[in-house]
């Protein structure tokens, strides 16, 4: 599985058009924009759910369980503390994934109710400039230890993508590949 996941301030055209493109390569999108408040959340997170559903992929809230709830979304992504706390209020409604650090946080997750996890970062990034990655190593490691998806992300590209497989990696998430993408 590919995973978009968004950053509109990464774009240089149309945002909807960036996602719309995003969704000719990836399975599903995370519509991340963690500094909207919720209410400018929800009504991008209506525009972006439905050029999903039009194109025929998945949709995913990141952070907002509310908002997730409201819309019907595919599947919520959550911190690994927001996931702890959000675990123990028993209301599942959509596949939840949990971002994770660490193979103790993984394992954890899993044991909470997780149905995915993302892993990170595999890789140097721009993202996280200066913060060692945690490489394959980890990840293969996680994956040794989970039984749900465990997909990758940080410094993916086309060029590493296959070592997140070759490590047990579900899945790949990529957020600057699909972002600075020029309109063709």
């Amino acid at each position: 599985m590919v995973i978009c996941v968004t950053n509109r301030k990464l774009c240089s055209s149309s945002f909807t058009d960036t996602v719309r493109r995003a969704c000719q390569k990836a399975d599903m999108i995370i519509l991340r924009e963690k500094d909207l408040p919720e209410n400018e959340y929800l009504v991008l997170a209506q525009q972006i759910m439905k050029i999903c559903h039009e194109e025929g992929r998945l949709f995913c809230v990141n952070k907002y369980s509310a908002a997730a709830k409201e819309l019907g979304a595919d599947a919520l992504q959550l911190s690994f503390v927001d996931f702890c706390t959000f675990a123990g209020n028993g209301e599942k409604f959509c596949k939840t994934g949990v971002s994770v650090h660490s193979i103790e946080e993984a394992v954890k997750a899993e044991s909470l109710g997780a149905d995915f996890l993302i892993a990170g970062h595999i890789f140097a990034t721009d993202c996280k400039k200066g913060v060692s990655p945690r490489g394959i190593g980890f990840l293969s490691e996680i994956t040794e230890k989970v039984n749900v998806p465990v997909y990758g992300i940080g410094g993916i590209n086309e060029e590493n993508k296959s070592l997140v497989y070759e490590s047990g990696g579900s899945g790949i998430c990529i957020m600057s590949g699909f972002m600075r993408t020029e309109s063709n």
